[in-house]
């Protein structure tokens, strides 16, 4: 009897096996055949994906188990196949642009020469639609002084914040101050922006006597402001997860409380806080609203360079104030301006990957 059994239940087991891959190899037919459809504009994609999430909700009642594998593995291959046609996406559109400007796309007004020789070309405009021309270095300065301008605030302030709330306030106050900094992170970029435009903007004329409305620093001070919630609360969790037996041993070598925070708190959480001032790194260079509210929309080179109340552009804010009007070349151009932004986040990304691995090896003692 104990035989038939556990025959029996292997004959279950096997047909339930066999109905699990039926039933995840039509979801994968009929998920294909959504982003087909998609791809194509047929007016049968919402048939297919409707059958999709019919599958799905009858595995999820039938072999839940085997159902939630394959979802987590169908949200794996969606992000990465998500992300990759995006970006292919994003370099097809702008290549024309990309090789009719080539190096000129970082091209000066005037041409610069030693000896006579030209060693970076001049476009004589930066931005002339009419004209085809496209150079971006006015948008790439701006966005670069906004985004160290809004780090030099939100970096240190940001730090600070997250040791305060983890390490010093109590708990009384922590319950408080926490919660109230993740709602600062969950305010619309326009409000931050129109604040800054009606009231920053206001005070820096009547008091410094700025020329005109918008500048980089009020555009850095701005969103700066707007990337602190998100420093505090992700470097405040960093923090947090550092054993207490480490800082308790600290302690009771006689060190100060100052002294463990930074021999002790910061290098062990420095994971988790590179990661603070990486996404708010991020925030800072991908701000976008902020920006054209503040700004004046002059597609030039500050006067001198190193002026932060000048008024240009930044990259972000041109493609938000331009796309509307934009076709042909014109509309390229905008993603060749996405292109850049892509590239210099990921610059930056692979930076701080490379700075976190060093920092571990040193913890680590190894050389």
């Amino acid at each position: 009897m104990t035989g038939e059994t556990a025959l029996s239940e292997s004959v279950h087991d096997t047909v339930d096996d066999r109905g699990a891959v039926l039933t995840q190899a039509l979801g994968a037919i009929l998920l294909i055949a959504s982003f087909v459809g998609f791809v194509t504009g047929s007016q049968f994609t919402v048939f297919a994906l409707l059958g999709f999430l019919f599958t799905v909700a009858y595995g999820w009642v039938e072999q839940q188990a085997a159902t939630a594998r394959a979802l987590t593995l169908l949200a794996t291959i969606s992000t990465v196949l998500i992300l990759s046609l995006i970006t292919v996406f994003l370099f097809i559109e702008a290549f024309p642009v990309l090789t009719q400007m080539g190096i000129r796309l970082f091209a000066l007004e005037n041409p610069v020469t030693v000896f006579g020789v030209t060693v970076w070309p001049g476009v004589g405009e930066f931005w002339n639609t009419s004209g085809n021309v496209y150079a971006l270095t006015p948008m790439i300065w701006g966005t670069l002084v906004t985004t160290a301008i809004a780090m030099c605030i939100a970096a240190p302030l940001g730090i600070a914040g997250a040791l305060f709330i983890s390490e010093i306030a109590p708990a009384s106050v922590r319950e408080v101050v926490k919660p109230g900094i993740e709602i600062l992170a969950g305010i619309p970029s326009i409000v931050y922006g129109y604040l800054g435009y009606v009231t920053l903007n206001s005070y820096l004329m009547e008091h410094i006597s700025l020329p005109n409305f918008g500048s980089l620093f009020l555009v850095g001070l701005v969103i700066g402001l707007m990337a602190l919630p998100t420093v505090v609360s992700v470097a405040e969790d960093a923090l947090s997860s550092v054993p207490n037996p480490m800082k308790d041993g600290s302690l009771a070598l006689g060190v100060t409380d100052w002294q463990t925070m930074k021999g002790i708190s910061i290098p062990a959480a420095f994971s988790g806080v590179s990661a603070a001032v990486l996404l708010g790194v991020g925030r800072a260079i991908g701000e976008t609203m902020a920006a054209t509210v503040i700004l004046g929309h002059n597609q030039r080179l500050p006067e001198p360079l190193y002026d932060v109340f000048g008024n240009t552009e930044t990259l972000t804010s041109l493609i938000a104030s331009q796309y509307g009007n934009a076709h042909g070349s014109h509309m390229q151009a905008l993603f060749a301006a996405g292109v850049v932004l892509f590239v210099v986040v990921m610059i930056i990304s692979t930076a701080s990957q490379l700075i976190e691995k060093r920092m571990k090896r040193k913890l680590g003692g190894d050389t």
